[in-house]
């Protein structure tokens, strides 16, 4: 017996983005579920393979895996947006490199990775100096720096866990997050702080930090989804941060 029946649009009437998540991250999915509008934006999902311990090498690793994780995602669904979920590897590979490697396989209008995140809200809210807070060792954190540094974003106060199991930086308390970030804000040479690493949890502390120090309070994945959410064209369902407020340009 044959039924008949009728096609449905595709979802995301109100924006379509892909995501391509490290397979060692255990944080980005739970927190960009806490930003999804409740209009039709749909997210559709790939993972990378990714390294137990995070050194230079292993993240540099992914640019030869990037071109295959995001032709997973689906051929049919027109993008809107489409973001690569690695702050150090988009600081290594170069994300100029990161959009090159993503617009070969899928058709998408923008291309977004936490790193050309974080430079576009630091250009929102007008801050050129960061306090900087990252789980991994110091030679990882170097080359973003160094990638920060190129767009004119100084980092005059680091501060790190020294971490490199991406099992332990993903279960870091956000409370040991959150007194660290406060600890380097005090600094009165930066003018905010960045908790960098999609895998640290830095949601439920974002508004903790931010009132403590009176600088905004910026991480990874909140600039991540802000910036992915404006290119689609799309806000967060969040607004407890002094980013959100801000228009992606």
């Amino acid at each position: 017996m044959s039924i008949p029946y009728k096609l449905a649009p595709q979802i995301g009437t109100e924006g379509r983005i892909g995501l391509i998540v490290l397979q060692s991250d255990e944080t980005m999915e739970h927190e960009l579920r806490q930003v999804l509008p409740d209009a039709d934006v749909g997210a559709f999902i790939s993972r990378i393979p990714s390294a137990a311990k995070v050194s230079n090498e292993s993240l540099a690793a992914m640019e030869a895996d990037l071109p295959r994780a995001a032709g997973l995602l689906p051929k049919t669904v027109s993008f809107d947006a489409v973001g690569y979920g690695c702050t150090s590897a988009s600081s290594i590979i170069g994300t100029e490199r990161v959009t090159e490697l993503v617009g070969t396989v899928l058709e998408t209008k923008a291309v977004t990775n936490p790193v050309s995140a974080l430079v576009s809200a630091c250009e929102a809210l007008g801050i050129s100096k960061l306090a900087l807070l990252t789980p991994y060792t110091e030679a990882v954190s170097e080359s973003l720096r160094l990638a920060l540094s190129a767009h004119g974003i100084d980092t005059p106060v680091f501060g790190t866990f020294n971490e490199p199991v991406e099992t332990k930086v993903a279960r870091i308390d956000p409370t040991s997050v959150r007194d660290a970030a406060i600890e380097l804000a005090q600094d009165k040479g930066a003018d905010a702080v960045f908790m960098s690493c999609t895998n640290l949890r830095t949601f439920s502390i974002l508004k903790d930090v931010e009132n403590a120090i009176g600088k905004p309070a910026l991480s990874s994945n909140q600039a991540f989804f802000w910036h992915m959410l404006g290119l689609a064209g799309t806000t967060s369902a969040r607004r407890d941060g002094m980013l959100w407020d801000k228009s992606v340009n």
